[in-house]
C-alpha cells in the first residue's frame, strides 16, 4: 500500500497481547518526508480491504496513569 510513494524504512502492525490479533492499526516509517507527506494526503479515507484508512503523522504516545490490579 505504502510502497508506490518511497522506500519504507519500517512498517509495524500493532498487536492485542492478549489475543495475539491486529489492533487495526499500525505505524509506516517512509525514507523521505516529501513521500510521506504525499502518502498521507493520497492515502487517507481511502477505503483498502473493505475499511476506510486514516493516514495521519504518529504522535508522541500520551502518558496514561499506571493501571492497578489489586482487589
Amino acid at each position: 500500500m505504502f510502497s508506490p510513494y518511497g522506500n519504507i524504512v519500517s512498517a509495524t502492525v500493532i498487536f492485542d497481547k492478549m489475543s495475539g490479533r491486529s489492533k487495526g492499526f499500525g505505524f509506516v516509517e517512509l525514507e523521505d518526508d516529501e513521500q510521506a507527506q504525499k502518502a498521507i494526503s493520497e492515502l487517507s479515507e481511502k477505503e483498502f480491504e473493505g475499511r476506510k484508512t486514516v493516514v495521519s503523522v504518529a504522535r508522541p504516545r500520551e502518558e496514561r496513569p499506571e493501571r492497578s490490579f489489586r482487589r
